[in-house]
């Protein structure tokens, strides 16, 4: 009998075997897909020497994941690159909000808000250290640092549309603030939006967002190496439909949705659980495209060509306006559209002068639209001629996100919805990684603190089973 096996080879499934292979508990790690990955996996999806990040490309909350920081994942291979503008939120008139790692040169570009930028978002970006631990962790906790808490939990309570109004008074900043509370995948009119938006332009200044050199698989790459250096072994290509299929061990972590979990545990698990499992609600889908291009986008704004990131849908107003049209099962005609510019920072991405684009919109779960017409003239609007450097696409609506992935229910890439207490008690009110059976539990994207390639749901869940069943 081994300690312990982990279903799903995801960056929470390796995180929770690397906790455990740590402690010095053996540890085999279960994927149903030929690679590793889930959400971090990285293809040729368009033409030959053009590579793209299947789900996850920017990596604001690797770079900021206190679990990541305690692995040596340099040595194996792991190089994360910064862009020299980590956002940019193009407006019309040629105008961009734009945010710099340096919170000065950031808050000198917001001109009226300047001060505001320093003083609200600089001051959390300077306490994500202490921040952090407590954030990506479940309720209720002792905090270390209650005083930075209580003051960053007053500004995230509200709504981010109320934020964005009260603390700002130009279009740029208010523009970036909901852009970024905005892949929360709400209605931005709902509470603790906030807090989404408060915690990426922090890790913007603290940490960056980063690309990963390569391509996301490089960071399961690296997690992989490590596990298998700790004596961790791997199984994939081996779907699990069943309990009875695993090898005998005295606890089983699931990286996976609790609508998979429930049916595999069965009868393990008692009826009132599994009902509350079955209860999860999902999250908005995503429409993504892939782009390899003839050259880089030309965007009208010239320092927008130096962001990793772009959030492609006019100002604040017109951000909340299209996420609102997805809470309502609606197609926005404007979407709110996440572009990644990968081949920015990261020329291996693509042939020499050539680029690469990733770029994805919200709809409403299980949607079967075709986003694409809505995407390019979003993108078109901002950066005039897009179309004219499309080499080739790959498009990945709802359907191919759940093929792909049998966890993305819908076409559900976050690990289900966070709405209501969903966002701060999942998957269970008062149960995050344990269930009545205390061999079995949940380590995936659906426990807290949420989605996110930062390791933290498998860590956590880990300790659970250290204090737990490996006890």
């Amino acid at each position: 009998m081994i300690d312990a096996v982990v279903v799903g080879g995801g960056p929470n499934g390796l995180a929770a075997a690397i906790t455990l292979a740590r402690a010095g508990r053996s540890v085999t790690v279960i994927e149903a897909a030929d690679t590793l990955g889930g959400g971090a996996r990285s293809k040729e999806l368009t033409l030959a020497g053009f590579v793209h990040d299947v789900c996850s490309a920017i990596h604001p909350l690797a770079a900021g994941s206190p679990f990541f920081a305690s692995l040596p994942l340099e040595r194996f291979g792991l190089h994360l690159l910064q862009p020299e503008v980590a956002i940019a939120h193009p407006l019309d008139g040629r105008r961009s909000g734009l945010v710099w790692r340096d919170v000065e040169r950031t808050a000198a570009g917001f001109g009226v808000d300047a001060d505001a930028w320093r003083t609200r978002i600089g001051t959390v970006a300077g306490q994500w250290g202490d921040l952090a631990p407590m954030l990506l962790r479940p309720l209720p906790q002792v905090p270390r640092h209650p005083v930075e808490l209580v003051r960053f939990g007053l500004a995230a309570l509200a709504p981010a549309t109320w934020l964005a109004k009260h603390w700002f008074e130009g279009a740029e900043a208010r523009a970036v603030f909901a852009g970024c509370a905005a892949h929360g995948m709400l209605p931005l009119t709902a509470p603790l939006t906030s807090s989404i938006g408060l915690v990426l332009l922090a890790t913007a200044h603290a940490a960056g967002w980063p690309v990963a050199a390569g391509g996301s698989q490089r960071i399961i790459d690296a997690l992989a190496a490590y596990l298998v250096e700790l004596g961790g072994t791997i199984e994939t290509g081996t779907p699990v439909t069943s309990l009875a299929q695993l090898p005998a061990s005295k606890a089983v972590l699931f990286d996976l949705a609790p609508s998979q979990v429930e049916r595999i545990a069965g009868d393990e698990l008692p009826q009132r659980f599994r009902a509350a499992l079955r209860r999860f609600r999902q999250g908005p889908a995503a429409f993504k495209i892939d782009y390899a291009l003839d050259g880089p986008v030309p965007w009208s704004n010239a320092e927008t060509r130096l962001a990793g990131t772009v959030h492609v849908a006019g100002d604040a107003t017109e951000v909340a306006l299209a996420e609102a049209d997805v809470a309502n099962g609606r197609h926005p005609l404007r979407p709110f559209v996440l572009v990644a510019q990968q081949s920015v920072v990261d020329p291996s991405r693509a042939p020499e002068g050539k680029h690469t684009l990733w770029a994805y919109c919200h709809v409403p779960n299980g949607s079967t639209v075709d986003m694409t017409s809505a995407i390019e003239a979003q993108i078109e609007r901002f950066a005039p001629g897009f179309r004219d450097v499309v080499l080739a696409r790959h498009v990945a609506n709802p359907a191919w996100f759940e093929r792909y992935n049998a966890s993305y229910i819908g076409g559900d890439i976050a690990g289900g919805s966070n709405d209501g207490l969903q966002m701060l008690m999942r998957p269970v009110v008062a149960s995050a990684y344990r269930t009545p059976n205390k061999r079995l539990l949940l380590c995936s994207a659906s426990t807290p603190p949420g989605a996110g390639v930062h390791g933290m749901c498998g860590h956590l869940a880990a300790n659970a089973a250290l204090t737990g069943p490996l006890r």
